[in-house]
């Protein structure tokens, strides 16, 4: 069972940036993830002031979280983007066209906020998803 994404007509699209204006999830376990960051597993920052590099370190820390499960990126249904500087919005978007469909992604918001917890962190992703039944496991 898959996530049904969809973009309807009559309302703005996807527009490549990776996300689905709407989506329904499949039945499953919901995994909520603290938003992720560029740390590496040592909590040393990945990508200093690349905001791509930190992008794709937050999306191979949501797939490590979500493997955990039996999950994957692509059971995300819904996520929030955090950034600092809009200008870099297009390169975040960019970069998850590369972990997602860019017409078929999660429903997304993205919010600029001053500053991150660390001043060194560019973005930071929190992520919803739905491991189906099938697939889930009890990391514990």
């Amino acid at each position: 069972m898959t996530v049904l994404r969809h973009n309807p007509p009559g309302v703005w699209g996807a527009g490549g940036r990776g996300i689905s204006i709407a989506t329904v999830p499949p039945e499953g376990r919901t995994v909520y993830l603290t938003g992720q960051v560029a740390w590496d597993e040592h909590e040393r920052i990945v990508g200093p002031g690349d905001v791509a590099e930190q992008t794709r370190q937050c999306f191979r820390n949501i797939s490590t979280v979500l493997a955990a499960f039996g999950g994957t990126l692509q059971d995300i249904v819904e996520m929030t983007t955090w950034y600092t500087d809009p200008a870099q919005v297009p390169i975040i978007h960019r970069v998850r066209g590369e972990f997602f469909d860019p017409d078929a992604g999660p429903a997304s918001t993205s919010i600029q906020v001053v500053a991150m917890a660390y001043p060194e962190f560019l973005v930071e992703i929190t992520p919803v998803a739905i491991v189906p039944h099938a697939r889930f496991r009890d990391p514990g």
